[in-house]
């Protein structure tokens, strides 16, 4: 079944709309404490960049076999460069992102020693795009939405999702009678009512409740009452090891287990998530079938050190180890 569900996957195409980032990697060893301060001298050994943010699900759309058309902003910097030429690379078009020089491109540097990271280093904005900014975005939008069949909006709330910004995207997803996904941050999270496909984690459920959930009935009930609120079709609530939680009826949620064997990294495991869901979906699977092969597809990805992307042979052979 999943096997003939990767193989429908292929050429969907998807738009994704949100923050792209760059991660940045650097790798080494710490022998000694510094003498000018109580901290670790890291002798840095390797470093690399990987896609981030919306351009990893991006990657992890394409890596599947769908097509991802991205629209997001950066600056204009080497990072913004970088980025690019990453995305060429790994066969993705760039043609949907915005370059503003008022603002720096979004990178995140991961300094670690012995698979074990020590600290990170965020380089960002927060401030609401400009107005010619934000004009060009729409643009994007209205140019390549009727060429897609689903829309992916990647909230991290880094300035470029505006609650205007996501009404216009919705309202353009509806005119063409495609579904939408979202990835939220709390910021905007009335924003997105009634779209098909609502994914936050248990901590960012907990945070909009307002309340510490002292056992799982009280998980349900703010889960269920968020979705009748915001008219929501498929809530899907990621709880880290316990797997996720489907929320599409009245009733109790169905648990998807996680299939990871060993968590690694964890770090991308959502952009994984939210892209196969969505391709998933959109090749005629169900909301249970579409949550079981983005599950085997985020165990994957938790193997492996820094954000990273999964091909249909690593699901497939998930899928048949777990079988």
């Amino acid at each position: 079944m999943i096997g003939d569900l990767l193989e429908q996957i292929k050429g969907k195409r998807v738009l994704v709309l949100g923050d792209v980032m760059l991660d940045q990697y650097v790798w080494g060893r710490v022998e000694r404490i510094s003498p000018e301060a109580p901290v670790p001298v890291l002798e840095a050994q390797s470093e690399e960049l990987r896609l981030g943010g919306a351009a990893n699900v991006a990657l992890n759309i394409r890596s599947l076999g769908g097509i991802p058309l991205l629209v997001g902003v950066t600056g204009a910097d080497n990072a913004a460069s970088e980025l690019k030429k990453l995305l060429e690379s790994s066969g993705i078009s760039g043609d949907g992102l915005v370059s503003d020089p008022g603002r720096s491109t979004t990178r995140k540097m991961r300094i670690g020693a012995v698979n074990q990271q020590i600290v990170r280093i965020d380089y960002e904005n927060h401030e609401d795009l400009s107005a010619p900014v934000r004009d060009l975005i729409l643009a994007r939008l209205e140019e390549l939405m009727p060429d897609c069949q689903a829309l992916i909006i990647e909230d991290y709330d880094k300035g470029l999702m505006t609650s205007g910004l996501i009404s216009v995207a919705l309202e353009l997803a509806s005119r063409q009678q495609i579904p939408v996904a979202v990835d939220p941050k709390l910021k905007h999270f009335q924003a997105y009512a009634g779209v098909d496909i609502f994914k936050p984690n248990y901590k960012e459920l907990q945070a909009v409740s307002g309340t510490v959930f002292g056992n799982d009935e009280e998980f349900f009930q703010a889960a269920l009452q968020l979705r009748r609120d915001l008219r929501i079709k498929n809530l899907i609530v990621t709880r880290s090891s316990l797997g996720m939680y489907i929320f599409n009826g009245d009733g109790p949620p169905r648990r998807i287990p996680t299939y990871a064997r060993e968590v690694f990294d964890p770090s991308g495991a959502g952009d994984t998530v939210i892209s196969a869901l969505t391709l998933a979906l959109i090749s005629g699977a169900d909301i249970d079938l579409a949550a079981e092969l983005a599950n085997h597809a985020a165990g994957v990805v938790c193997g492996i050190k820094g954000t990273a992307s999964v091909s249909p042979a690593q699901v497939l052979a998930s899928y048949r180890e777990q079988r």
